[in-house]
């Protein structure tokens, strides 16, 4: 198993980041964020109150969730229905924390993370990649920016929400918080633009012996 580990708190450019990363290397990208709002989308679809983790933990235990990879890129099915621009949507943001904290969720999906990284080497991003989910993996990083910039571009994309907001709960939950793995490698993306990013993070993996995609053609 070959895990490229991306955790950070929110807007830091993890996802963006990962997406590039993973094609530059010919790996899957593994975007755990996304199904992480997946779920939240589910429970606020069938009514369930996402401030109440019990409800929350009935309704993914009684979804039909299947996950994979189409396109090098994976995805998350639920119940039949696979969500998109939902995933953006302004309720699933002000949720998703909440829903997220719950551990029959987290639980639930770490099993899907796992299966799907055994199946074939992917770029993974999320909050606790590095330290929970693949803790083994040798290849981790964790990207951070200053609070404005990471503001700033939340904005750009259009939503909402807070990300002192979001960091607080994230970094204070009881089930796998935003943390810094021990061994991880630490960049401060706010004076980098995506391209950098990537290459001070190949430039890492080159140097331990992981080979691009056009080298190993």
């Amino acid at each position: 198993m070959t895990v490229i580990a991306i955790d950070g708190p929110a807007a830091s450019g993890k996802s963006s980041v990962a997406r590039g990363l993973a094609r530059h290397l010919g790996f899957s990208f593994l975007n755990t964020g996304a199904m992480y709002r997946a779920v939240t989308w589910h429970i606020l679809r069938i009514g369930v109150d996402p401030e109440s983790p019990t409800a929350v933990a009935r309704g993914v235990a009684e979804a039909d969730i299947r996950t994979g990879f189409e396109h090098a890129h994976s995805f998350i099915e639920i119940n039949g229905l696979r969500p998109y621009d939902q995933l953006q949507e302004e309720s699933v943001n002000r949720s998703v924390s909440a829903v997220s904290t719950v551990p029959e969720v987290r639980t639930r999906l770490l099993q899907e993370f796992r299966r799907l990284a055994a199946a074939t080497p992917c770029v993974a991003e999320g909050r606790d990649i590095g330290s929970v989910v693949f803790p083994e993996t040798p290849y981790k990083f964790y990207l951070d920016a200053s609070p404005a910039v990471r503001q700033q571009r939340r904005n750009a994309q259009g939503q909402r929400d807070e990300v002192a907001v979001r960091d607080r709960i994230d970094s204070s939950r009881r089930t796998a918080p935003l943390t810094i793995a021990a061994d991880a490698t630490v960049i401060d993306t706010t004076e980098l633009d995506l391209d950098e990013v990537i290459d001070a993070i190949l430039t890492r993996l080159l140097a331990r012996g992981l080979s691009t995609a056009s080298e190993r053609a």
